[in-house]
């Protein structure tokens, strides 16, 4: 995460507590092995409306930043599908798939390489995922970064490449 300027108002998406409601997926992948799916899925929904909400604010920011000169409808889109796109990706697909395939290998290494009860495998691959999130985070952002530099933001209008997500 980007720090905040000194005399900017703090972004309540990116700089405050709201920001780990992005991160509810991966908590809720940690521990699909021990509870019912749909609580997974809701954790889904979460990570999935602060995607739209995070999207939606910088939207709205764009639009109320724009100059008469410039393109506001433009402006807001590039905003709006940037942070949607890179929110996606960063927040919820790539982190959400790499913490259920961890867990999924260590449940499976667990039940091969030990003869702990089930109960035991299952929280131990909890743990696992829990303490995978906070070391898997900047690896990705900087990856979806890399991506979205190389892809989707070329295809911008020069005057309206956002910032960074």
């Amino acid at each position: 995460m980007p720090e905040p300027a000194r005399d900017a108002q703090p972004d309540l998406y990116r700089d405050t507590w709201v920001r780990y409601l992005g991160y509810a997926n991966e908590v809720g992948e940690a521990f699909r092995a021990i509870v019912p799916t749909s609580l997974v899925w809701l954790s889904y929904g979460v990570a999935s409306s602060y995607v739209v909400a995070d999207a939606v604010d910088k939207g709205k920011k764009a639009g109320a930043a724009a100059s008469p000169e410039t393109s506001k409808t433009t402006k807001m889109a590039v905003a709006v599908v940037d942070t949607f796109v890179w929110q996606a990706l960063a927040s919820v697909a790539i982190p959400g798939f790499t913490i259920n395939r961890l867990c999924a290998a260590s449940l499976y290494v667990l039940g091969r390489a030990t003869r702990w009860p089930l109960a035991a495998r299952k929280w131990t691959t909890t743990a696992v995922g829990l303490l995978a999130i906070p070391v898997i985070i900047h690896p990705i952002d900087r990856s979806v970064d890399f991506l979205m530099d190389s892809s989707l933001r070329k295809i911008y209008p020069s005057q309206e490449k956002p910032s960074s997500a």
